[in-house]
This record gives C-alpha cells, structure tokens and sequence, in this order.
C-alpha cells in the first residue's frame, strides 16, 4: 500500500469513528516552534504551569516521543453542544466540559481507529495516541496537518467548523503521505481580542498570556485568584469561551452526534441561585464524570465565590 493509500485508509477509518477532520503531518523537529515556545516559557507566560517546563525535546521532535515515528495524525472531535445554557447564565461553564471526561472518550476512539487500522493493513502499528495527555504541541501539529489554522486566540480554527473541537494525534512508524498547510484566514478582524476581559491576547494577536486566560484562573491556578482580576471574569467559573463565542468562524459550528458529551441532565435545568448554592453532594452527581472534576468541589466553589467579588 502507498503513502497517499495508507494516508486514505487512516482518514477514512477516523471518520468512520467520529472524527470530524484529519490530517498528516511528517514527524520531525519543530525548530520555529521550539524558539517560540522557548520564549514564551521564558517570559512565564504559562504561570504556575511549571508542568509545561518539562520534557522539552519531547515537546518539540515527536521523534523522542515516538521512536521511529514518521507520522504526525492529527484529528479534530467536535464538542460543540445543541443546548449551551450552561454558559448563557453566570455562573459559566465552558462547553468543552458539559459531558463525559474527553481525555476518556477521544482516547477510547483513538485506539478503535489504530486496531481497525492495523485489521486492515494485517500489522500491528508501532506508536502511539495522544489526547492532552503528553507533551505534544497539539494546535502547531494540526496546522502543519492542514486541518486548520492558528487563530489570533492562538487556538485552531478549521474554515468549515470553527473551533469547538477536541485535538488528538496518532504517532506512529506508519509511512503517510502529508497534507500541505491551509491559510490563515483571520485577516484583519481582532474580535477576540477586544472582546478578552483580562487581556491576555496581545493587542496583534497569536500571543496568549496563559497567565491572565480565565480558564487558567479558574482551571490550573491553585492559588487564589488574584485581585487584579475582581469584576472582570464575565460570569465564567470553570473556563472560559469568549474569544470562540465572538470568532466569525464559530458561525459554521454544528453540534455534536456524541452522546457522551451530553450534559447531566440536571445541569442545563440548574438556575443561577441553584448552581451559586451547589452542595458537595449535588456538584458529585452532576460533575463525576466530567472534566469539571479537575477543580474539585473546593476550586469550583472558589471561582464562583470570586464572581462576587
């Protein structure tokens, strides 16, 4: 089987599993991407992630992940709801946690693809799949893939969905034929730019402070949340979906065929007092299998206490 075959069975199978987009790209050191990231981290615009710090080489040459890897697949898994209530009304929760834990769900469709893979081509595959769960520069594979471009948000945009997507990648030894990068089509509109609260997109874009995003505040910061940013996180108690909420591109978002990012069926229902008012018990129920787990019941709390503020 050739590249460009090989390249189309794996693409097929993806879709076949539910991936909305897919693409390849040749697995290699990411040299422009390493002086970038090497900066950032400098500057501390990742704030207490230190976590990001670490494996560096790995971060940038998959190789070292992956041994023996000559592919990069990236995939696109849409997590974009049909009922968004729970981030009409503060206190907000970002859409990308309504349902089931996506770490769980992608990855489970990621191993369905390599085994269907590797019953057609009657070989194993020796690699790898990865759904945030390693040190892999996920949006800058995606844009080397060809299935979207890096927005001034620094998040990837595809020109047919938006950006309600989950990212995954296949690394492997397999031989693929690579898809060329598409254009950055953002142009001159600066919309979430001016519509970040806390001003982490620089004023030309493509440069996230990682340490004023609100879904950092309220995710990965443990700490208290800073003074600073009293009276300005919008609403949000875990994430944040402005810059996406304003992005023209989100205009062609659809929702999802996957059950389990369906909310609880409590959650959408939840009024703001009810959800200001949350037991430990209720936030059990309505969270346990959710990413919204990460911040526990004391952290969730902790936000939604900081909106008053």
């Amino acid at each position: 089987m050739s590249p460009a075959q090989l390249s189309t069975l794996v693409k097929q199978t993806a879709l076949d599993a539910g991936f909305s987009f897919v693409g390849v790209a040749k697995a290699g050191p990411m040299e422009e991407e390493a002086r970038h990231l090497e900066e950032w981290l400098r500057q501390g615009r990742h704030g207490s992630m230190h976590w990001m710090e670490n494996h560096f080489d790995k971060r940038v040459d998959p190789t070292k992940l992956v041994p023996g890897a000559k592919s990069v697949v990236s995939l696109l898994y849409n997590y974009f709801p049909e009922d968004d209530r729970p981030s009409q009304e503060a206190p907000k929760i970002s859409r990308y946690a309504y349902g089931e834990d996506y770490h769980k769900v992608v990855r489970a469709k990621l191993r369905e693809v390599v085994q269907r893979v590797e019953e057609s081509i009657g070989s194993p595959i020796d690699g790898r799949v990865f759904v945030d769960s390693a040190p892999v520069l996920e949006r800058d594979w995606a844009r080397r893939a060809g299935v979207g471009w890096t927005g001034k948000n620094t998040l990837l945009i595809n020109p047919k969905a938006g950006s309600y997507f989950f990212l995954a990648e296949i690394i492997s030894d397999l031989n693929l034929a690579p898809d060329q990068e598409i254009k950055d089509y953002c142009g001159t509109c600066t919309a979430c730019i001016d519509a970040c609260p806390t001003e982490a997109i620089s004023p030309e874009g493509y440069l996230l402070d990682g340490s004023k995003c609100i879904s950092y505040l309220t995710i990965e910061l443990r700490e208290a949340i800073p003074e600073e940013f009293a009276g300005r996180m919008e609403g949000w108690a875990f994430g944040c979906d402005i810059c996406q909420e304003v992005c023209p591109w989100n205009r062609f978002s659809s929702p999802h065929k996957e059950p389990a990012f369906n909310a609880h069926p409590d959650l959408p229902e939840m009024s703001s007092r009810e959800v200001r008012e949350m037991t430990e018990e209720v936030f059990r129920r309505v969270f346990q299998k959710s990413a919204v787990k990460r911040t526990k019941f004391t952290g969730l709390r902790r936000n939604i206490d900081f909106l008053d503020v």
